[in-house]
């Protein structure tokens, strides 16, 4: 990446973090994937029960291998042979878990995290049940405002996500959101957080690369 577009991404970043921690969130700043799994193991301590929502970030940044190690008693759903029941039971765990891991669909500059989901697991997740809650996010993802957020969604997360799993739905096919009414539809629940109670509950780790949808 050329430097001075570089430096331009750090500030957005710097802003948003600023803008998240007066919110009552925690925000870091890794500048490469090794930095990521160090901050990653100072929140979540050896031993503890973890989970994850469904995230292409957390497999490009090596968090799943690093959960994967033994360091930690993992919620696997990515584990294979699961069955659907196998899968609903990770999902209800996941919420006495210790700590919960995610991305986010997009995260404005006011300090605000934006989620579309299709069941709800992901996001009922990270509102509520886990001590603590671990988002890793790259730079692609942050954005000015909740117009924003929701437009990324619809041109790019949404679409992109339901091509990755094959949904039957118009998005993959167009590229595009058609607002359907399949059952396949995957942007179902949206959540906007715009402030923690509980201090520091949620954990952001920002990325200065692009990462996931």
């Amino acid at each position: 990446m050329n430097e001075n577009l570089k430096w331009l991404n750090t500030k957005k970043i710097e802003r948003t973090m600023a803008a998240l921690e007066n919110n009552n969130m925690k925000a870091y700043y890794a500048k490469e994937n090794a930095e990521v799994l160090e901050i990653v193991k100072e929140i979540a301590k050896e031993g503890e029960v973890v989970s994850v929502g469904g995230s292409m970030s957390l497999f490009e940044t090596d968090v799943i291998d690093l959960l994967r190690s033994g360091r930690y008693e993992f919620l696997d759903r990515y584990a294979e042979n699961l069955t659907p029941a196998d899968m609903k039971d990770i999902y209800r765990k996941s919420f006495s878990a210790d700590t919960y891991f995610s991305s986010a669909n997009a995260i404005t500059e006011n300090g605000e995290i934006f989620n579309v989901d299709g069941n709800g697991n992901r996001v009922a997740a990270i509102l509520y049940g886990p001590d603590k809650v671990i988002l890793i996010v790259g730079i692609n993802k942050i954005v000015k405002d909740v117009e924003e957020a929701v437009k990324r969604n619809k041109e790019i997360s949404g679409p992109a996500n339901a091509k990755r799993l094959s949904t039957a739905t118009p998005c993959a096919k167009v590229g595009h959101c058609m607002d359907c009414k399949s059952e396949d539809r995957i942007c179902c629940e949206y959540t906007l957080i715009k402030r923690q109670r509980t201090a520091n509950r949620i954990h952001v780790i920002f990325v200065n690369e692009s990462l996931g949808f």
